[in-house]
């Protein structure tokens, strides 16, 4: 694993810490960087829920490229450790909340905010994204009504399924890495000629 950066925005070029161990799956700066240039300006003004944030890249990154803020939810001790760090390195502490915390029993909970961009990447090989996923589908007031979940997972990890909320409107590989994007079900029907 190379050194972890933030990419572009106010922070850019400063490096971020790791999480000890092999516990996470940090996301490389070539994925981050196709996911924010697709991303582009969406970004600005957004909250952003970075579940399974590990070294909190993802969320780092939205901040850093204008995001309002950002919600990091780990239950790792070290990761939580690891996040605060990297947010104060980066100067974007104010931006960012970082919550001790499992996330399925967070999504299990009332959203006490929709946000505009909700971010999972889990461990690999346990179904946690579909979990995830199953729960969000459960409690659609999570995501505003133009946002997305991006889902960060190996390819060998994938399967379809059907939500009752959400629709797949893309999806990218690189390499190992493949990336999924979701928005409300009904968000690709109002587009009018």
């Amino acid at each position: 694993m190379g050194t972890l950066r933030v990419i572009g925005g106010e922070a850019k070029g400063l490096r971020l810490k790791t999480v000890p161990g092999d516990t996470t799956r940090p996301i490389t700066d070539l994925v981050k960087e196709a996911l924010f240039n697709i991303l582009g300006d969406e970004v600005l003004g957004t909250h952003v829920l970075d579940l399974f944030a590990g070294t909190g890249a993802v969320g780092i990154e939205a901040l850093s490229r204008g995001a309002e803020s950002a919600l990091f939810l780990d239950k790792s001790r070290e990761a939580v450790r690891t996040i605060q760090d990297n947010l104060r390195t980066t100067r974007l502490d104010k931006k960012g909340r970082v919550l001790h915390q499992d996330a399925f029993f967070f999504l299990s909970l009332p959203p006490t905010r929709a946000y505009e961009m909700i971010y999972i990447a889990p461990p690999q090989y346990k179904g946690m994204w579909q979990k995830a996923m199953d729960l969000l589908d459960q409690q659609p007031a999570f995501l505003s009504p133009d946002g997305q979940i991006i889902v960060q997972i190996n390819p060998l990890e994938w399967e379809e399924r059907r939500y009752n909320a959400y629709s797949e409107f893309d999806r990218r590989k690189y390499g190992d890495t493949l990336l999924v994007f979701f928005e409300h079900a009904q968000a690709g029907n109002d587009i009018t000629n």
